[in-house]
């Protein structure tokens, strides 16, 4: 990286044509540099605060290289004005096309724009490229999706998220709620924190009203028209990241220049990437701009279409910091030379010695009121050793597993595996939860992917199909993108339940599900041969160390904790996650977060399903202090779910604000 000087612009106004404002950071490069190509991230985390030091490490980078970076808050979040009344609504895409037209037309731009961002940012990036402004010239989508319905934490496989969707509608519920800063907006702060705490809607409420891929989704997923994507794409992702399979999906549906990366990583930057190896990513994306924003050849083009870090076996727990692999490269995806290889599945369950045998079919019955899949993990993880998946021994016990005989040779898979299975039910709704596995020669079982599929979406899911009692149905469960090398010795297992808490939200009523034996029933493996070419790979550079910032942020704690009534049967997982304390040593100011989630659970009661959660963010400098505090509880019967969230909050020890909201809401077949 060069080592140039920059200008950092902590507070800028944007202006939009209905008055709006929007707050943005900028780093600008030296004088020299100007104008340059603008790369915009566009976010609702508060760049004064929540995202501060994460966005130094990014954009002072970008500066350094000659490019102003613009860090901008989305409408209704941050120092900027007006509601957020949605993830990705129209208002949030259109603003997003002005502010790069006004970026393009700043002086110190030469009017070409990049976007780049994680998560939200990532998606927003392709939508406002499916939008096409002039102006955006490419983009880096990290850690994000192109299907809405299918691949978010509210739903996959048409079962919902337990996991994931009221805890992340809690975190939003809490992070709506903060204020704008007194010394950007200036007095009419308290009455924009009180309108924005009134008015901006509970999310949760609508999410559970769409619980079908319908129009509410389909909006902002641009797999329904990848065509309207024309500027290039770097698409980024992580094994330990739900969303990586639109890295794959990308690949295939745009026509646009796509190149493609996934890293052993987490839902992270890959230059804080947990667990690693983490790169040199600021180099990646600068070679990449310089491409398509200033005309460089870079030799960005000639890269494969797909960099990937292939892992193998380590002990669960074992590879917290760092994943032993390798990277390969397919030089074109969908690559020719990887072949899918079915598996025929059969056999008794996974303590059985026979279970490889192909003749030993029968019945299986899975009891949805099984309290199984505590060891899996967080759906959507961050690296931290709390949200990381466990043993799976446990899990497996309680599942119904094929499990193949000791492998002969290694064998390496990257793609999308699928499971095959025969099925019926005796009652109109049920869900499956396949889980692949690694078992090592010591029998530790390892968690490689795992899909879940509601069994009134097994046609897709615009549309709910109750199941006829006693029918059987040939379903497929399509598992997670992934890439594994199977050792020697090894055995493939196929874990199946009908039930899988936290993560999936249980049936809307005690079922059981039958897998009966069927020679369709099969598992499909993406196999990849070994390539000694991969060997020869352009090396990515190690991270850069951030550079110098007034900010100072101190670690936070986070623990997973799991406890099991063997008399009522009840089972509670809680998740506590602390951000640490942020300061900004320029000003004074500072901020603290903590949230806590607890999934609860009995044995044989699907109607004992609790999901609570609770959000404490609090901030301010000198005597200007303030504090959201939220809980937010999700229950449900045969037919209906009951949410409920409580917003507090409190200028210094005086409560200014408190609202509770309730909603009951019908069960779609879920």
């Amino acid at each position: 990286m060069p080592d140039a000087r920059s200008e950092l612009v902590r507070h800028l106004w944007i202006p939009l044509a209905d008055g709006t404002r929007l707050a943005a950071r900028v780093w600008l490069p030296d004088g020299a540099a100007r104008p340059a190509p603008a790369i915009l991230e566009y976010i609702p985390y508060r760049k004064n605060d929540a995202t501060a030091s994460r966005d130094n490490s990014l954009h002072a980078r970008f500066a350094e290289c000659g490019y102003a970076a613009v860090r901008v808050d989305l409408r209704g979040s941050g120092d900027s004005d007006g509601l957020m009344l949605d993830e990705y609504a129209q208002a949030e895409l259109d603003d997003g096309v002005e502010v790069i037209e006004w970026l393009a037309a700043q002086p110190w731009c030469d009017g070409n724009v990049g976007m780049i961002g994680k998560s939200w940012g990532g998606f927003n990036g392709l939508q406002i490229a499916a939008l096409r402004p002039a102006a955006l010239k490419a983009i880096v989508t990290v850690c994000s999706t192109d299907d809405r319905y299918a691949d978010d934490v509210h739903f996959t496989g048409g079962s919902l998220i337990a996991s994931e969707m009221l805890p992340w509608a809690s975190t939003m519920l809490a992070y709506n709620a903060r204020p704008a800063d007194p010394a950007v907006v200036g007095d009419r702060w308290r009455e924009q924190w009180l309108h924005r705490m009134a008015d901006t809607p509970v999310y949760v409420e609508e999410w559970l009203r769409h619980q079908t891929r319908d129009a509410y989704w389909k909006h902002g997923s641009v797999c329904e028209d990848f065509s309207a994507i024309t500027a290039p794409v770097l698409a980024v992702g992580g094994w330990y990241d739900p969303y990586v399979g639109a890295v794959l999906r990308l690949l295939e549906g745009v026509r646009a220049p796509v190149r493609a990366m996934v890293g052993p990583w987490a839902h992270t930057y890959p230059h804080q990437a947990e667990p690693g190896p983490a790169i040199d990513f600021h180099g990646e994306v600068v070679r990449w701009f310089d491409q398509f924003l200033r005309g460089r050849d870079t030799g960005a083009l000639d890269d494969p279409a797909l960099r990937a870090w292939l892992p193998q076996w380590a002990a669960p727990g074992a590879d917290r910091a760092v994943r032993p692999g390798r990277w390969v490269a397919e030089r074109n995806w969908p690559s020719e030379r990887i072949q899918e290889q079915a598996f025929a599945l059969a056999g008794e369950s996974a303590g059985d010695a026979a279970t490889h045998d192909p003749l030993r079919y029968r019945d299986v019955h899975l009891d949805s009121t099984r309290v199984l899949g505590t060891a899996g993990g967080s759906w959507l993880q961050f690296g931290d050793a709390a949200g990381q998946f466990g043993p799976q021994g446990g899990d497996d016990g309680l599942a119904h597993c094929f499990t193949t005989a000791p492998l002969d040779e290694r064998a390496e898979i990257l793609g999308v595996p699928a499971v095959t299975l025969r099925v019926s039910a005796d009652r109109p709704a049920a869900q499956l939860a396949v889980r692949l596995n690694d078992v090592a020669p010591d029998g530790s079982s390892r968690l490689v992917t795992r899909g879940l599929l509601n069994l009134t979406h097994r046609e897709g899911h615009e549309e709910v199909l109750p199941l006829e009692t006693g029918r059987t149905y040939d379903v497929t469960v399509p598992l997670l993108a992934t890439a594994h090398a199977f050792a020697p010795g090894h055995r493939v297992r196929v874990a199946v339940s009908a039930s899988y808490w936290p993560l999936a939200w249980p049936s809307p009523e005690p079922v059981t599900v039958t897998v009966h034996p069927s020679p369709t029933s099969e598992l499909r493996l993406p196999v990849r041969p070994f390539d000694e070419a991969d060997a020869g790979l352009r090396p990515y550079g190690e991270p850069l160390p951030d550079l110098p910032a007034d900010l100072a942020q101190t670690p936070g704690e986070s623990t997973r904790r799991i406890e099991h009534d063997p008399v009522s049967g009840r089972t509670v997982v809680e998740l506590a996650v602390g951000d640490g304390e942020f300061k900004d040593l320029s000003d004074g100011s500072w901020r603290i977060s903590d949230s806590v989630d607890r999934f609860s659970l009995s044995e044989g009661d699907p109607h004992s399903a609790l999901v609570e959660c609770e959000r404490t963010e609090e901030g301010g400098r000198g005597d200007w202090r303030w504090k959201v505090v939220t809980s937010s509880r999700l229950t449900a019967d045969r037919d209906t779910f009951k949410v409920s969230n409580t917003l507090t909050a409190f200028e210094g020890d005086t409560q200014v604000y408190d609202r509770t909201t309730d909603a009951v809401i019908p069960r779609q077949g879920m």
